[in-house]
This record gives structure tokens, C-alpha cells and sequence, in this order.
């Protein structure tokens, strides 16, 4: 079974998701220049925003370069030694993170790449920890070295890697793999996978699939020249504190979404009333979390006003996306949005007839419509087994 969502969402000015040069995101498609929001912009949005969290009413999970952090801050808890602490954590970051164990040479609190783990993870390695303190506080002090075997092979030197690792140590990430192997751990794991590479045992499938958001018709980028005002300038001296400009444009967003309830139950641990709950936090935060880039400057805070969502046992996917592969043009009194709607469901029509609709429930919220969320959100979720 799936859940797809369709959205339909108009912002104002603003530059949600900027690229390297700090311009906002665009692409091409159907021959013309997009604006674009990128589909980690969205899902971190989603899974950070409050209303996912007050729904399923339990710790999401924690993505950080900074693991030693989150266990040297539940170790002081503990009042163990920050010193002896800090040892310690890295020592097991960094052979979890790195085969080779090493941290980044930069930072020794900082792994090479991030890990995505649960709250209960943490929790996990903190109970371990405690209980083997003084093996892991000498284990912590013995450097983990690669080591040259002299045997000669063809008259060249054979390599051969050696990892000095304290038993100890290794029990622990170990226990650490075989867990995160077994359970994602936290629902926004469950929903948006989870990848380290030198333990692919840990990998997570994600559960959902995100599109970039791409604008329903042509956008050309804009800029905001502006000046700031030194206050403490005297009225005789001129020119300003400060003079930059900003790129910005205005976009109506098409959104799309799929999510495999059967792979979101299975990420759970079979458990289903947790797997509901996950699926209403993320249409609910799908509806109302906005990216955060210079919204301070912009305050582009517009919810959708359309969403299709729908319910599927066919094992289809439809992307509507090529309902807008030739571009919205507004009317002879502008606006977009409307344009974008009946295009939406005109493509919507024609993939039905042409592929067929059985197995599919649909629910649609508009804000020309009669529903409200609650009611949008009931019928999509009573139809999940």
C-alpha cells in the first residue's frame, strides 16, 4: 500500500533554499527556467517541525558529525569526568563512523561523516558505557594503527591492514551495528532511510520518496538591492552602513510525495498504531513546514492551497509533475494558481483513464472546497490497514 500527496503551493517573494552562489535553487524543465526547492530542504523542514513531533509523540532521531556531544552531555549526567568522557566517546565514533578509526583531523569531536541515530541509541551506548568504564578509559588510551607486513611477494612489500582494537571497544561497536542494523529506531529514520558507508549493515531504506518542488511556470530570478542605515551617523555625514543585494523570486510550487506503508511497518518493527501515527505527522507537517531560508528577511510563510492525497494498493506511482511539462501562464488578470489546478486535475483525469483507477482512494483539500484538514487527514488515514 502507498500514500501519495500532491500539493500546490504559491509563495511569495522569498529565497526558501539557495544554491552555492546564494540565488535560489531553479532548474529546467519543459524547455523554460523553474524555480526549484530541493526535496532535503523540504524533508528536513518536515521532520524538525513541531507538529511532527507532537504526533507521534515520541523522540525523532538526531543526524550529527557530533555524536561525542550528545553521549558526553548524558555522561555528565552520570557525573562522570569530562576529560575521561571525551576519551572514551571518540574512541567509539570514531571506529563506528571509520573502519580505520579515525575522526576528522580538523575537530577530534567530529566524525568523518554524519550518523543518523535514535534518541535510544544514545541511551543504549550511555548504559554500556557506564558499565564498562574502566576497560573502555584504558582501551581509550591504546591507538588504533595500520601495521606493514615485511613478507616480501614478486620482491614488492605486501600491505596487510591490522586494526589494533581493545576487545572492549569492539564489543560495543559491534553492539552498536547489530542494533541499528536490526531497528531504525526513531519514525523520521523509518520515513527518510538512513545510509552510513563504511557500516552498510546500519542502512535504513527510506520509506518515503520526496520530489524537488519545481514551479507550475517560468520564473525569472529577481534581486533586492538594499542599504542599511548607520543609527549613530551624524546628519551632515552621507552614505550608508551598508549596501547588498539579495535574489529572490515568487513561485507557485507543485510538491510531490510517495510513502510505502508497507516498508514505513516493516522500519517500525511491525509496529502499526506507531506506523499510523508517523504517516499523520508527516501529511500534517507536509502541509505546514516551510523551509527556513531568509524567512526573516521574507516571511514567506503561504500553506498550500491545494493537496490531493491519496491511498493506493496497486503498487503505481504517478507523478503529476508533466501537468505542468508545458508551463502555467497566468490569465489576462494574472494568478496562477487557479491555472495550476485544473491543469493538475486534468492530468490527473487522463492517467486514470489511460492506467485505470481501481484499488485508489482519493481526498482532496482545497480552499475552495468544504473539507478541513482534520477531515482530509481521516479519510486518507482510515483507509490504511
Amino acid at each position: 500500500m502507498f500514500i501519495e500527496l500532491h500539493i500546490l503551493q504559491n509563495f511569495a517573494p522569498s529565497n526558501l533554499n539557495r544554491d552555492d552562489t546564494g540565488n535560489p535553487k531553479d532548474t529546467e524543465f519543459g524547455g523554460v527556467r523553474r524555480a526549484r526547492i530541493s526535496s532535503q530542504a523540504i524533508k528536513h523542514a518536515m521532520r524538525k517541525h513541531d507538529v511532527f513531533r507532537n504526533t507521534i509523540k515520541t523522540d525523532i532521531g538526531f543526524r550529527t558529525r557530533y555524536l561525542t556531544r550528545e553521549l558526553n552531555d548524558l555522561l555528565e549526567e552520570n557525573k562522570k569526568p569530562a576529560e575521561e568522557s571525551a576519551a572514551i566517546t571518540r574512541a567509539i565514533a570514531a571506529l563506528f563512523t571509520s573502519k580505520k578509526g579515525k575522526m576528522d583531523s580538523d575537530d577530534p569531536d567530529r566524525t568523518m561523516v554524519p550518523v543518523y541515530l535514535a534518541k535510544s541509541d544514545a541511551e543504549w551506548l550511555r548504559a554500556e558505557i557506564v558499565a564498562k568504564w574502566s576497560e573502555l578509559l584504558e582501551a581509550s588510551k591504546i591507538q588504533i594503527v595500520d601495521e606493514e607486513d615485511d613478507s616480501e611477494e614478486t620482491d614488492k612489500k605486501k600491505k596487510k591492514k591490522k586494526a589494533n582494537i581493545p576487545p572492549v571497544l569492539k564489543d560495543i561497536v559491534d553492539g552498536l551495528i547489530d542494533r541499528t542494523s536490526k531497528q531504525a529506531g526513531a519514525p523520521d529514520i523509518a520515513l527518510f532511510g538512513r545510509m552510513l558507508a563504511d557500516r552498510p549493515i546500519t542502512n535504513i531504506d527510506a520509506a518515503c520518496q520526496v520530489s524537488h518542488a519545481i514551479s507550475t511556470h517560468r520564473v525569472n530570478m529577481e534581486l533586492d538591492y538594499f542599504t542599511a542605515v548607520d543609527d549613530l551617523q551624524k546628519d551632515e555625514e552621507s552614505g550608508a552602513a551598508m549596501i547588498g543585494v539579495t535574489a529572490f523570486n515568487s513561485a507557485c510550487f507543485y510538491r510531490y510525495a510517495r510513502l510505502d506503508w508497507d516498508l514505513l511497518v516493516k522500519n517500525l518493527g511491525g509496529d502499526k498504531a506507531l506506523a499510523r501515527k508517523t504517516v499523520e505527522g508527516f501529511l500534517r507537517a507536509a502541509a505546514l513546514a516551510i523551509p527556513s531560508g531568509k524567512q526573516n528577511s521574507f516571511a514567506a510563510q503561504n500553506p498550500p492551497d491545494f493537496m490531493l492525497g491519496v491511498v493506493r494498493k496497486d503498487g503505481q506511482s504517478w507523478s503529476l509533475a508533466n501537468a505542468f511539462e508545458t508551463p502555467v501562464k497566468p490569465g489576462r488578470d494574472g494568478g496562477l494558481m487557479s491555472a495550476s489546478i485544473e491543469k493538475l486535475k486534468e492530468y490527473w483525469a487522463k492517467l486514470s483513464k489511460v492506467y485505470g483507477g481501481d484499488g485508489i482512494t482519493t481526498a482532496t483539500l482545497s480552499m475552495d472546497g468544504d473539507d478541513n484538514m482534520e477531515g482530509w487527514l481521516k479519510k486518507l488515514l482510515g483507509s490504511l490497514e
